[in-house]
């Protein structure tokens, strides 16, 4: 559960300075580096140890690499339980705290905890991390070595870092973590259902860790509109007069939760809930009844100095550039995003595909442990987003099988029927995708027969007939009409097309890399997918340009955003303002 600030519990945020040391040859636990290690000087946290240190020689480096700091018990952690919290820890990481290993982390972008026990004021304790972008081949966000482009006869295509993934492999502490304390009988984390038909439903499980009853309040500023009283911590109500959530009116209530024992309060949570009912039927996404049409963006968590780095600034920002372009919705591509950005969503009314750290599953490699970590991954996904009223659509896994197409064909059917069918046990309030990149299957494709939307990655116009845009939107055209045939209740989603801009190059003709085609590719997707009747939005790729490792086809930065970097608008980003809005 996420750290929580109130009478009951605190939160000791351990950002700042830590000490940091490379481990060039993979040997520091051997060398104790877990009790001690020599620091070579220090890394911020959040942030990126990439970036930060680019100038010794890091910038390409997957790790390992050592990070340190030392903590004071603050007086007020008297009686208190104490809890060691990641946000993230990318991308895995193992951990000691005062030498002692407290276990290790293998998913990418999402949170993890350990239990100290209490701890005495005043004492200093030591904690260390060791964190590594080097991922195994069968992870479900696989590992690649340089070698594997030359055995794989792809030796022009090679990548550096080696990665099997368009985005940079940043490793570091990106977001804060926290030292947390609790009380010894508490509540731990809420499972909450809040839905929306004939006015508000709302299921909550609240496990609880000690004696005593659990007291539900739902509060509209400070209006209860809801009070119950539950010894197990279940509660179900339904026909809640509450107004419902949506990107319009992005409505929320206080969900208060509270351990009791006789009239005193040991433990209390807060959860800001919104009531909504997502669904798809007929072909249509439905949000509280209503049909939608998504249109927004992929982005990346990326940025100069931070790399993948936190900043709540940076957050506000990018999610008003694009409510500036008249976007309404985006895809976590390609993994679970800072939960603060969730918060934010919540609060402005944007819609979230929420997307699952696996990028291009290669089913050469795949076993059954991969199977078994990607459902553990979305399992813990899905506790984390699932009350966010923002989030209405999972996404399980992007473009699996870009390579390996006889591979695919054979272990993929069977992969994903087991992959769809765990998630679905996990969530039932909500629809369930995967982003499909072209290939040679066509309609035979393993996704579609799982997905309850069809989100398709086009890039015709660029990688396929480049600066042919007749042809492109043709070619489009047909697929869409094959799908809409083949699969009448699925709508189709394109949750990304789009096309490189170098800000400042232009061309009166069609000209690959200029803006005027960027933005007149985007334009002409845009008209094909609204005037469709099975098309339900889409989702230009990319909101923002984003750091990528090095190859011959990205100029330090994948320049696909409609803004650079820095944020500033190219053409193409006034030109769907024009559309949009």
């Amino acid at each position: 559960m996420r750290p929580e600030r109130n009478a009951y519990r605190d939160a000791l945020p351990l950002d700042g300075f830590w000490a940091a040391a490379s481990d060039a040859n993979d040997d520091g636990e051997m060398r104790g580096f877990a009790a001690n290690f020599i620091a070579e000087g220090q890394i911020a946290v959040p942030g990126s140890i990439n970036e930060q240190w680019a100038e010794r020689g890091w910038r390409d480096c997957l790790g390992p690499f050592w990070l340190r700091r030392e903590i004071v018990v603050p007086r007020g952690a008297a009686g208190q339980l104490a809890r060691l919290w990641f946000a993230s820890a990318d991308l895995s990481a193992r951990i000691w705290w005062n030498g002692h290993l407290l276990g290790s982390n293998e998913a990418p972008f999402l949170p993890f905890s350990f239990d100290l026990g209490e701890l005495r004021p005043g004492t200093t304790h030591t904690i260390t991390v060791r964190l590594d972008s080097r991922l195994p081949s069968n992870h479900p966000l696989p590992g690649i070595e340089s070698a594997d482009f030359t055995r794989e006869g792809r030796g022009k295509d090679e990548i550096f870092p080696p990665v099997r993934y368009d985005f940079f492999p940043y490793s570091g502490l990106h977001r804060t973590p926290h030292l947390c304390f609790l009380p010894k009988s508490r509540l731990e984390s809420p499972h909450i259902e809040a839905g929306f038909k004939d006015g508000g439903t709302l299921r909550v499980r609240a496990p609880s860790a000690g004696d005593g009853r659990i007291v539900l309040s739902l509060l509209d500023g400070e209006t209860a509109l809801v009070r119950a009283v539950a010894e197990d911590g279940n509660f179900d109500f339904s026909a809640l007069e509450v107004e419902p959530w949506s990107p319009a009116s992005p409505k929320r209530y206080r969900l208060r939760l509270e351990l009791k024992r006789d009239a005193q309060t040991l433990d209390q949570i807060d959860r800001e809930i919104g009531f909504r009912d997502v669904r798809i039927q007929h072909g249509r996404l439905l949000l509280n009844g209503e049909a939608m049409r998504l249109k927004g963006f992929g982005l990346h968590e990326d940025f100069p100095v931070l790399g993948k780095g936190q900043a709540l600034a940076v957050t506000v920002k990018d999610l008003e550039l694009l409510r500036w372009c008249g976007g309404n919705s985006f895809r976590t591509a390609h993994y679970p995003y800072a939960e603060e950005t969730l918060d934010l969503a919540d609060a402005l009314g944007l819609l979230v595909v929420s997307e699952c750290a696996s990028v291009n599953l290669d089913f050469r490699r795949t076993t059954d442990a991969t199977l078994e970590q990607h459902i553990a991954h979305i399992e813990r996904l899905i506790e984390r987003d699932h009350w966010h009223p923002c989030v209405i659509a999972w996404s399980l896994t992007n473009e699996p099988g870009f390579l390996a197409e006889a591979e695919y064909k054979q272990a993929a059917p069977g992969y994903f029927a087991e992959l769809f069918a765990a998630a679905r046990v996990l969530d039932a309030t909500r629809p369930f995708t995967a982003a499909n990149v072209g290939s040679r299957h066509g309609l035979l494709d393993p996704l579609y027969a799982h997905c309850d939307f069809l989100s398709l990655n086009r890039y015709l116009g660029w990688y396929e007939h480049p600066a042919q845009l007749d042809i492109a939107i043709a070619k489009l055209r047909d697929e869409f009409d094959a799908l809409a045939a083949a699969f009448p209740d699925k709508p189709i989603f394109v949750s990304e097309f789009g096309a490189d801009a170098v800000a400042g190059m232009h061309s009166s003709s069609d000209q690959l890399f200029s803006e005027e085609y960027q933005a007149e590719l985007i334009a002409r997707y845009w008209a094909l997918i609204e005037g469709h009747q099975q098309c339900i939005g889409g989702h230009i790729w990319n909101l923002i340009d984003f750091k990528t490792a090095q190859n011959f086809r990205r100029v330090v930065v994948n320049h696909k955003g409609v803004f650079t970097r820095s944020r500033d608008p190219k053409m193409a980003a006034w030109r769907v303002r024009g559309m949009w809005r």
